[in-house]
C-alpha cells in the first residue's frame, strides 16, 4: 500500500498546489480552499493530495505505519525471508543479463528501507560476486522517509542512491522492484448510471466533504470503460487506474536491458469488473480496521484499490516490454523455494523462519492475495525465472488476445 505521486491534473490543466503547502494547517480545511477556489475535483485528485500532500499527506509526511502495531501488513513486514527470497531471484536475473558489472536493483515504494536491507544483506552474505557487481537505487520523493532509509541502509551508503523521480533516474540495466506501489495509485472513481458513466468528484456541502456525480473528466477514462460491460446495474461503481499506465510508460525508456517486477493485490480485467463487485474495490484502513469513507479523515488513513492488471500488461506491451510471466505469491515463491537455494534455506530454517513461511504461503494468509507481474525487456529468450516456473501462461492468465 505504499506508493509515490503521479502529477494526476486536473481537465484545463494542474491545479496550483503551493496554496496548500501552508505548515500551519491541517489538510481538510486546505482541500475545502482548493474546492472553493476551483469547484469539485476528481476523487483521483483528491486521492493524491491525502496520500501525497507535500507537508500532510498520509505517505508523504511519515504517517504511514506497516505491521502488527501499525494500519496495515504487508510481505515486508513479515520478517527479513521476503527480501531473502527476492535476492535469490534478483541473482538469476543478474545471470540472464550475462552477470554483469553494472547490474541495478531499483526499488519505488521502498518505505523505511527495510526490504532494501533483507535483500542487500543476503546478497552480501550469500552472492558476494553480485555483490560487488550491485548497486541498488531508490526512487524516493519524500524526504521523511528518504532520512528514515539512509538510517537503516547505513551500512550499505556506497551501494545506494537515491532519485526523487523516475524522470530523474539514470538509464540502467537491472530490475525495477515495486511491491504494493500500484494499489496506492489515484484512482477515478466512476459509477454507471443504467445509460452512462459518471465520474465521482469530491465536493463541499454543509461545511464537509462530499461525492457528487458529474460528467467523465478525461476522454482516457472513456476509452478504458469500454472494457466494461455494459449489462451491469445501476449504481455499479469501480474504479480506473490511469496513474498506472502512465507509470508502466515511464519506467520503459531508462530501463536498457532487463525486468521489471510488480508485486501487488488485484485481478485481470474481466475479475475486476465482473458483475458481483458492484461496489469496486475502493477500501480505506487506518491500526488495521476499516475506514468507513476515504472522505473522513483524509491524510491519517490509508486509500487503497486494487489492480487491473489485464490493462497494465497491455500498455507495457505497447511500450516495448515482453511479458515474463504474471502469477501469485504461493506459486512465485514456491518457484524460488524448489531450486537447490530455496530447499536448503527451508532443510536449515528455524521455527520463526518457518512460521514466516506459512504466511506468505499460506491461500488464506498473503499467498493468494498477492501477484507478481513480471516484464522484460532486450533479455534473451530462455526458460522461465524461478518465481515463474509454476505459473500459468500469462497471456491466458490475464485475459489478453493471443497472436
Amino acid at each position: 500500500m505504499a506508493g509515490s505521486p503521479h502529477g494526476v491534473a486536473e481537465p484545463g490543466g494542474t491545479l496550483d498546489l503551493r496554496f496548500l503547502e501552508t505548515d500551519d494547517a491541517v489538510l481538510v480545511p486546505l482541500l475545502r480552499d482548493a474546492i472553493r477556489a476551483r469547484g469539485p475535483v476528481t476523487f483521483a485528485w483528491f486521492m493524491e493530495q491525502a496520500l501525497y500532500h507535500p507537508a500532510h499527506g498520509y505517505y508523504s509526511s511519515g504517517r504511514a505505519a506497516l505491521g502488527r502495531g501499525g494500519d496495515y501488513f504487508t510481505s515486508v513486514s513479515v520478517g527479513p525471508l521476503f527480501g531473502q527470497l527476492l535476492a535469490a531471484q534478483f541473482v538469476e536475473m543478474w545471470e540472464r543479463l550475462g552477470r554483469s558489472d553494472d547490474f541495478s536493483i531499483v526499488e519505488q515504494g521502498a518505505h523505511g528501507g527495510e526490504f532494501a536491507h533483507d535483500v542487500l544483506s543476503a546478497i552480501q552474505e550469500n552472492h558476494p560476486d553480485f555483490f560487488a557487481a550491485l548497486r541498488y537505487q531508490i526512487i524516493e520523493p519524500f524526504p521523511v522517509l528518504r532520512e528514515r532509509q539512509t538510517t537503516k541502509l547505513a551500512a550499505f551508503a556506497d551501494k545506494i542512491s537515491w532519485h526523487p523521480s523516475i524522470a530523474d533516474l539514470p538509464r540502467f540495466r537491472g530490475v525495477h522492484f515495486s511491491n504494493e506501489l500500484l494499489d496506492a495509485q489515484p484512482v477515478h472513481l466512476v459509477r454507471w448510471t443504467g445509460k452512462e458513466w459518471r465520474e465521482r468528484h469530491v465536493t463541499e456541502s454543509d461545511s464537509a466533504l462530499a461525492f457528487v456525480d458529474l460528467p467523465l473528466s478525461d476522454p482516457r477514462l472513456e476509452e478504458r470503460l469500454r472494457l466494461v460491460p455494459r449489462s451491469l446495474p445501476a449504481g455499479y461503481e469501480t474504479e480506473i487506474n490511469l496513474a498506472a499506465l502512465a507509470w508502466i510508460e515511464s519506467v520503459a525508456p531508462p530501463l536498457t536491458a532487463g525486468f521489471v517486477l510488480a508485486a501487488d493485490y488485484g485481478w485481470p480485467c474481466a475479475e475486476y469488473y465482473a458483475r458481483e463487485r458492484s461496489t469496486g474495490t475502493l477500501r480505506c484502513y487506518a491500526r488495521h480496521q476499516v475506514v468507513p469513507s476515504p472522505l473522513a479523515d483524509p491524510g491519517h488513513a490509508d486509500i487503497t484499490a486494487h489492480v487491473e492488471w489485464t490493462s497494465l500488461a497491455e500498455r507495457a506491451l505497447a511500450s516495448g516490454f515482453t511479458l515474463a510471466g504474471f502469477t501469485d505469491q504461493h506459486h512465485f515463491l514456491t518457484g524460488l523455494l524448489a531450486g537447490d537455494r530455496g530447499e536448503l534455506l527451508v532443510a536449515v530454517a528455524d521455527a520463526k523462519t518457518k512460521r514466516a513461511l506459512q504466511t506468505l504461503l499460506h491461500p488464506q494468509h498473503l499467498g493468494m492475495k498477492f501477484q507478481f507481474l513480471c516484464l522484460a525487456k532486450n533479455v534473451p529468450s530462455a526458460a522461465p525465472l524461478a518465481g515463474l516456473r509454476f505459473a500459468r501462461n500469462p497471456t491466458a492468465a490475464l485475459g489478453l488476445e493471443s497472436d
